[in-house]
Formats: C-alpha cells, sequence, structure tokens
C-alpha cells in the first residue's frame, strides 16, 4: 500500500500534466463525480465540515488502526477538493495522518488558485480530518 507521502506525489504528478488552471480543475472536478455518494443517513448535520461554504460531510472511521475517509459535498469543486484528501489520507495509519505535511496543496497551486471561501474550507477539511486522526492516534 502506498504511503501518505507517495499518495501526495502520484497527485502532484497528475497535475502537472495540465498546463492550464482550468484543465486542473476539470481534474478536480473529474475526482468529484468518481467519489461514491454518501448515504443520506450520514449526511446529518453532525458530520459537517465548519466553515465551508458549501456543504461537506466528512465521515471518519477508525479500522486496524487506520483512518478511513468518506464524504459528500452539494458543490462539485468542493467535492473534488475532499475527494483528493480522501486519496491522499484514507486508509492510512491515524498517527501518520495526524502528523502529515500538506505538501501536495501547495505543490499543485491548489492553495493559490481557490477562491479565499474555498481556501477556508479546504483548511477546514484538513483540519476536521487531523482532528480525527489525532483523536483515534490516543
Amino acid at each position: 500500500m502506498a504511503t501518505i507521502q507517495e499518495k501526495q506525489q502520484a497527485l502532484i504528478q497528475e497535475f502537472e500534466l495540465f498546463d492550464e488552471w482550468m484543465d486542473k480543475y476539470n481534474y478536480i472536478i473529474e475526482m468529484g463525480k468518481s467519489l461514491p455518494t454518501l448515504p443520506e443517513d450520514k449526511k446529518n448535520d453532525d458530520l459537517l465540515v465548519p466553515g465551508c461554504q458549501s456543504k461537506v460531510w466528512l465521515h471518519v472511521e477508525k479500522r486496524d488502526n487506520k483512518i478511513v475517509l468518506s464524504a459528500d459535498a452539494d458543490a462539485i469543486i468542493a467535492k473534488g477538493i475532499v475527494a483528493m484528501l480522501i486519496e491522499v489520507f484514507s486508509d492510512q495509519p491515524a498517527k501518520e495522518v495526524a502528523g502529515a505535511q500538506m505538501k501536495f496543496i501547495e505543490d499543485i497551486g491548489l492553495k493559490d488558485h481557490l477562491s479565499p471561501t474555498r481556501a477556508n474550507g479546504l483548511i477546514s477539511m484538513v483540519k476536521q480530518i487531523k482532528y480525527y486522526a489525532l483523536a483515534f492516534s490516543a
């Protein structure tokens, strides 16, 4: 199984295939479309990520000392962003997720190309994932 660092590097390489940011946005949208929808019973207020402009539901559980993520969003870009985070962090040891650097976000240029509200949402998603990872690694 690939490590968090290897998964981040793979995403960076995928984004390097695109020269234009519109193509990168389209790729993020495609990632969001490929994310399985969360069952309606998991789309409750307890799972909403605070600080996101759109509704993003994040379900986190622990299996065999690993963090398993599933999510959904009512906006396609937000869904694509959370899909990237799931790609990198799901099915990884909780302790490693808690201490992971988010190198890929800057390396692909995502932080510089999001609106301030989307950037805040991204930060909120990361904080929520790390919060659960810390709790599960304790």
